[in-house]
């Protein structure tokens, strides 16, 4: 292997320390195997020079108790050391896992706005599946093979010295085809892992967005985008096929010339009287039984680099680092009164700024409306208030406090989101109300769920509030489900409110109810309502509109409407529309 690869396997193994034990105990159980191996080869000769030749009755009589004595210490053996270190890779298995998903759900949310999902569950399912056979397997495989290798090579020095170097000619050939072998398939695994990720993609693509693709009729657009990269799955499976495939075939014929060589010479051994022919019978199995582990500890070889090639895909997302982390001296940011400000923000995507030399301060208790033309920055201020991404200049602060200076999870505890994705788990009602504060009792989940004006649908539900609704809430109606999501953040008991297009998606009745659990939110709360229409956002204490990521007006309803600006031909707009 190499020096790289050696690195990322050595990395790998670190994580099988911990079942150190079972280990031993698979490779002490592997010395049984080795050791049956050997002393087979060794009694052909006994065999024929002692009991066929000499007709023995004693010996004869001794021969079953042998081979049922050898096979089940070979039983018991092999045993042992399958479930030892299966066991082990499993758990091994499990400990990358964990880290992965651990790992990776610490991100920030730029990563996960660069990369599809569909490629992290098949990095964390599939390249790691990829590892479960090769992670301590393969340990125990090469220590064992490696025991019976030494054991049949010392006795095949042992009957014949000469025999044995005519027999090792062939073995130094076997190294160059193997090391090939190895490399490709690396290579095509890491290639086919990268091709499972997309599939996952377009998998996960498809049957989240089921409703879209029926709509538009768009099965056969999609099942041509899934059958092209399924394609391309198997043309590169086929390599690593082709490559393993050839690994028995190339042993087995550079392993015929040494066998040749062996039948020949020795032959002519035993008609000199150099040998008995019990000896080269013996040499015979033993040589045989040697190939064997040579063809395996070369298959090891191949399973060792699949592994490799899918090491390397895991630790490069293991090595990730988050865009935003804790400062070293940061703070834990204490129960806000709910006064923020924005201090001269900058933001952009790359090298295109969304959000320009954004200023504003906002009071306790405020309600605070952001409105403006579609990619004007509303959500991005939503988002860096959060903390999802940082800001290229400026700073934001909560109560005088800026919030790059305190803990990630001290700012989270002052925030509640609804957004316009209602996303729900596929989890009883109770418990994704719960989801916003997991140690609240049962009755203060019924009271958030009373003032979000859910609580009279969930009683009549099939189960109450016990109720598992399904994968994204499907078995309740948009504004059921926007409910829930009120009452979520209800339950948090934040000091500031993020509202990001929480009503968009629903008709006239339900927006009626919604809006009335969000005011019962809002109560006593610094509020940002980001909001299309703006008969939403006609109450609030102060808009801000925005433009092309600039502040370009901010007031009461009244004051922007006189004002004759941006907000009064965006809500003259609206307003044409509506009639």
């Amino acid at each position: 292997m190499a020096k790289q690869s050696v690195q990322v396997y050595r990395r790998l193994l670190v994580y099988s320390k911990p079942y150190a034990r079972r280990i031993v105990f698979a490779m002490l159980a592997s010395l049984g195997v080795a050791g049956t191996d050997v002393a087979v080869a060794k009694l052909v000769q006994p065999l024929v020079d002692y009991v066929l030749a000499a007709e023995d009755m004693v010996l004869v009589n001794l021969v079953p108790l042998v081979v049922v004595g050898l096979a089940l210490l070979k039983g018991i053996s092999r045993y042992v050391q399958e479930y030892f270190i299966k066991t082990a890779g499993q758990l091994v298995v499990q400990d990358l896992r964990n880290d992965l998903y651990s790992h990776s759900v610490e991100l920030s949310m730029g990563y996960f706005s660069r990369t599809p999902s569909g490629t992290l569950v098949s990095r964390i399912i599939n390249d790691v599946g990829m590892l479960q056979k090769s992670a301590v397997d393969e340990i125990v495989v090469v220590v064992r093979e490696t025991l019976t290798l030494v054991g049949l090579v010392g006795l095949l020095f042992y009957n014949d010295w000469r025999l044995a170097v005519l027999a090792f000619t062939v073995l130094p050939l076997a190294i160059f085809p193997a090391s090939h072998i190895g490399r490709q398939i690396k290579k095509y695994v890491r290639k086919s892992l990268a091709n499972i990720g997309v599939l996952t993609s377009i998998l996960h693509e498809s049957f989240s967005g089921i409703k879209v693709v029926k709509a538009f009729g768009a099965e056969e657009a999609e099942k041509k985008k899934f059958f092209d990269e399924n394609k391309t799955y198997y043309r590169r499976i086929k390599k690593i096929i082709k490559y393993d495939v050839a690994t028995a075939p190339i042993m087995e014929v550079l392993a015929s010339f040494g066998a040749a060589g062996v039948l020949w010479y020795g032959i002519q051994r035993v008609m000199s009287g150099a040998i008995t022919q019990g000896e080269l019978l013996s040499f015979i199995a033993a040589m045989g039984m040697m190939y064997g582990p040579v063809k395996r500890l070369v298959k090891t070889n191949n399973v060792i680099q699949k592994a490799i090639g899918a090491a390397e895909r895991v630790f490069d997302l293991l090595d990730l680092q988050a865009d935003i982390v804790d400062a070293v001296d940061a703070e834990k940011l204490p129960l806000s009164k709910g006064y923020v400000q924005f201090d001269r923000v900058d933001f952009g995507y790359d090298d295109e700024l969304v959000l320009k030399n954004f200023s504003v301060s906002v009071e306790p208790g405020q309600v605070v409306a952001l409105v403006g033309p579609s990619g004007a920055g509303k959500s991005t201020l939503i988002g860096l208030l959060a903390r999802f991404y940082e800001p290229t200049r400026g700073k934001i602060q909560i109560d005088g406090q800026d919030i790059c200076a305190v803990t990630q999870n001290s700012l989270k505890e002052q925030l509640a989101l609804v957004d316009q994705e209602t996303f729900l788990f596929h989890d009883s009602l109770l418990n994704n109300i719960r989801y916003g504060r997991p140690g609240a009792s049962e009755e203060e989940v019924y009271e958030a769920a009373r003032m979000a004006y859910a609580d009279e649908f969930i009683q009549e539900m099939p189960e109450g509030y016990e109720t598992v609704i399904g994968d994204r809430g499907v078995r309740l109606s948009g504004g059921q489900r926007q409910r829930i999501c009120i009452a979520r953040a209800i339950l948090r008991d934040a000091p500031i409110l993020l509202l990001d297009e929480a009503t968009s998606a629903l008709d006239t009745e339900s927006e009626a109810v919604v809006q009335r659990a969000l005011s019962n939110l809002m109560r006593n709360r610094t509020t940002f309502i980001i909001a299309h229409r703006l008969s939403t956002v006609m109450n609030a204490d102060r808009i801000l509109v925005l433009e092309a990521g600039q502040l370009k007006e901010q007031g009461t309803h009244q004051q922007l409407l006189a004002h004759n600006g941006l907000y009064k031909r965006l809500y003259n707009m609206q307003f044409q529309e509506q009639n």
